[in-house]
């Protein structure tokens, strides 16, 4: 079934792709999903098992380690939530497979700190609720299954209805899709024992799923109201600070109230929401929305000490993410696993042996230019990738252990590589001492980089690096690879885009003018410091008109040029005051 799904997924990856909602030439959501699938389907040809518990197990490890992009960590951590689920199973009935896909929901939802309604989480969801309510009206996991498909596609065509960007587009949203495609795979291999390419699963023994041949019934009508997130004003956000914290019961003196979690999630929601609690023996893991900070931890001292504490004010990073001219989507974040006796992976990333040097640095950059800059800023290890190509769970994993330091950052430089990056930070959590600097592009990277101070500790340096990043307004441009109207503009397949932080805000027929213009845009009074990095197609004459226009232009800015040597973008531009 999974390997129907995956190859279902490999034959539609340039489909989903091509639903980027802008219309630049390294959509890749189609391919970090394959990718990611690949990895996962991988270990399960080498380990495949008439256990579903043990087969899930496999498939949840190989889809984690490699995760790329946001859509393949949210996709691992889907699984991730169904493969604990299943486990402790031999086989699962419907009732059961239903249970699994709402656990997989709901463990990708703790992965994401602001999660936005409109995407792959709410397509399934609205799978997984539906699942659970039909399983009490039949024992057919294939009638079930049937069921799941056809709310997973109503869930994805009201995509456009909930982020306004894709019906502004006319798309539905890409990771929805791929989600979709990977469902109809598990249906026509249910239905039909082999997917369309007639690949078969290799485990030996029964199968885990029993298949009955009952007619499918017409899916329940949704009516799901939500809104995306990035079209929340500031104050809106009631419940602002974001907390996430252990409570250990075995730590501490004293005594101590025995544990109610009913009427500890009743307290909490007095002045909160987005209660999340999980009860493991001793160890009470637990996330809330709240307006006071200071009563949710002395109601939380009354069962035990209090670990692991981070609280965000969402007020000030919505902001912050206004201001620097972000979707107003919140950089996602994972939450902390459970501490569990079991390793978090198999191969442990252990420090070599040598000396240990107190930072160490990683950061993802394409293009030789690129790269040597990093370097130039005592960057250790300058892993390939970037938009077209992201780097997996993995790849961030291995990078770390080859670093001799005590406390590691990692620079993703791209919003797309952040939740990769976030989850191999996760996974070494108790073995590496690793920070995540959210830098969405190579600006913000090489800003972060400067920013460093030796001499400093790491959350003096982490606050520096995540200051220098709001100081700087990123410019990118490249072709459209279709013709489409984004923001009043009309764009024509072919001609060039300038992107201003997220937001398309020039375009022509030309490279020079769609530079001129989109710098324009960018440049305000008081900005002094422009950087251009010219990629591997960009013009040395082209180069030479740019200066030679920002100079008569901006003649008190100081501008700086360097052959970045970047595919995909001709020209990056960065500005700071």
């Amino acid at each position: 079934m999974v390997l129907a799904g995956a190859e279902r997924l490999s034959r539609q990856a340039e489909h989903v792709n091509a639903l980027n909602v802008f219309p630049v030439p390294d959509g890749d959501t189609g391919t970090n999903m394959n990718l990611t699938m690949t990895a996962g389907v991988t270990d399960l040809r080498e380990r495949s098992s008439a256990s579903i518990g043990q087969s899930a197990t496999v498939l949840s490890k190989g889809l984690l380690m490699g995760a790329r992009g946001n859509s393949g960590v949210i996709l691992s951590q889907l699984f991730r939530g169904f493969g604990r689920y299943a486990a402790s199973h031999e086989e699962l009935n419907a009732i059961q497979f239903a249970a699994a896909l709402q656990v997989g929901v709901d463990t990708a939802y703790k992965a994401v700190v602001k999660p936005v309604e409109g995407t792959i989480l709410t397509v399934a969801r609205e799978a997984a609720k539906h699942a659970g309510a039909y399983a009490r009206r039949t024992t057919d996991v294939v009638e079930l299954m049937r069921e799941v498909l056809a709310r997973a596609q109503y869930a994805l065509d009201r995509t456009p209805d909930q982020l306004p960007v894709l019906k502004q587009v006319g798309v539905v949203d890409s990771g929805g899709q791929g989600l979709v495609y990977i469902y109809e795979g598990f249906l026509d291999y249910l239905e039909n024992g082999a997917s369309a390419s007639g690949d078969k699963p290799a485990a030996a023994g029964a199968p885990a799923l029993q298949k009955q041949p009952v007619p499918a019934s017409a899916p329940a009508a949704a009516n799901v109201q939500a809104s995306a997130q990035s079209q929340l004003d500031t104050e809106n956000i009631e419940f602002l600070y974001d907390m996430e914290f252990f409570i250990n019961r075995g730590l501490g003196d004293g005594p101590r109230d025995k544990f109610d979690e009913e009427a500890f999630r009743q307290a909490l929601s007095v002045n909160g929401d987005s209660i999340i609690i999980i009860a493991d023996d001793d160890i009470v893991k637990v996330h809330v929305h709240s307006k006071t900070p200071g009563e949710v931890m002395t109601l939380a001292l009354r069962y035990g000490e209090i670990t692991q504490i981070h609280i965000l004010n969402m007020r000030e990073q919505h902001r912050d993410l206004l201001h620097a001219g972000m979707d107003g989507a919140a950089p996602p974040e994972l939450f902390a696993d459970m501490p569990a006796p079991a390793a978090a992976h198999e191969e442990t990333a252990a420090m070599p042996a040598d000396e240990v040097a107190p930072y160490g640095f990683i950061a993802i950059a394409s293009g030789a230019g690129i790269e040597e800059i990093f370097k130039s800023l005592g960057v250790d290890i300058v892993l390939s990738g970037g938009q077209t190509m992201n780097p997996s769970t993995e790849d961030f994993v291995n990078a770390i252990a080859q670093l001799s330091a005590q406390h590691i950052f990692l620079l993703p430089n791209n919003s797309n590589i952040v939740l990769a990056a976030q989850q191999a930070r996760d996974l070494l959590e108790g073995e590496r001492q690793v920070t995540v600097v959210p830098c969405k592009s190579i600006p913000q990277g090489i800003a972060a980089a400067l920013a460093f101070q030796e001499d400093e500790s790491p959350e003096a340096n982490e606050a520096q690096m995540n200051e220098a990043i709001k100081r700087v307004k990123t410019g990118q441009v490249t072709h459209a690879v279709r013709d489409t109207t984004f923001d009043d503009l009309e764009i024509t397949a072919g001609h060039y885009i300038g992107i201003y932080n997220s937001k398309i805000v020039a375009t022509a027929a030309d490279r020079l003018t769609t530079s001129r213009n989109l710098l324009a845009a960018m440049i305000e009074s008081g900005d002094e410091i422009v950087t251009l990095l010219a990629g591997e197609d960009a013009s040395e004459a082209e180069t030479a008109d740019l200066a030679e226009w920002l100079a008569a232009e901006y003649p008190d800015a100081e501008v700086e040029f360097h052959s970045g040597g970047q595919p995909v973008y001709d020209y990056m531009f960065s500005v700071e005051a």
